[in-house]
């Protein structure tokens, strides 16, 4: 049976760096994306092949739609000389970027650069990933806790989050006679460098967190990325149109 091949992007650091491991040790190859730091990503892929699975490396900003089209050509490309094919199954929509915003400050500028990076990025990404993506195969969108719960300076992050819960059902819906499944992972507050280290570097918002988190902690990286793996093996073969919140248990 062909080993199966996943397309993350923002595989090069936290929730997505550990997305890719975790598919890699259940035997998935994995294209990585990275914006600017190669290196880094490079290293990743080092760990994907000490795991066994075969990994590639290519960049990607996802707010640059004007760069898709050339990207999907690259990824072909890359996809023959690694992996002697020319197409993948998964496509991991995990690429982007944080913003603490009160509504009173935010300008226009900000909100085109969410709104290009989150939504207008992920949607015309998935687009474009269609007809190099096999049937039977599985898309993934990150969300965010903070669509159920409201924090305050988020309005215009989980607005965006919220508009890809409502497009996973109708990728779900629209792709449902490829047998592609569409699903949706939304992270509670997770201890990395994402949006500035928001949590690590607050002790008492970490606290806070911890307090209001029935399982007592903050999460992990890894507390995301198996979620994100099991949805793309087959025994989430049933789980399709969901969004399902991996926060262990906040603000209940």
């Amino acid at each position: 049976m062909p080993r199966k091949i996943a397309l993350v992007t923002g595989g090069s650091r936290g929730l997505g760096r550990d997305m890719a491991l975790s598919l890699a040790r259940r035997g998935i190859g994995v294209v990585l994306t990275y914006n600017s730091n190669r290196d880094a990503a490079m290293e990743v892929r080092s760990e994907v092949v000490r795991l066994g699975a075969q990994g590639a490396v290519i960049q990607l900003d996802v707010g640059d739609l004007g760069s898709f089209d050339a990207f999907y050509e690259e990824i072909v490309n890359e996809l023959q000389a690694t992996f002697e094919t020319d197409k993948f199954d998964f496509l991991i929509n995990n690429a982007g970027v944080g913003a603490t915003l009160p509504i009173p400050e935010v300008t226009e500028d900000a909100f085109d650069e969410l709104m290009n990076i989150h939504v207008k990025g992920a949607f015309f990404l998935t687009q474009k990933a269609l007809p190099h993506l096999n049937d039977w195969g599985g898309i993934v969108f990150v969300s965010t806790g903070s669509t159920r719960f409201c924090v305050p300076g988020y309005a215009v992050y989980a607005s965006m989050k919220g508009s890809l819960e409502v497009l996973t059902k109708y990728v779900a819906k629209e792709l449902g006679e490829r047998k592609i499944r569409a699903n949706i992972v939304a992270p509670g507050a997770i201890e990395t460098d994402f949006n500035n280290a928001a949590i690590r570097s607050n002790p008492k918002m970490k606290a806070f967190i911890e307090s209001q988190t029935a399982l007592g902690r903050v999460g992990k990286a890894h507390d995301i990325g198996s979620v994100v793996a099991f949805l793309c093996t087959d025994e989430a073969k049933w789980i399709n149109a969901q969004r399902i919140e991996a926060s262990g248990g906040m603000f209940l």
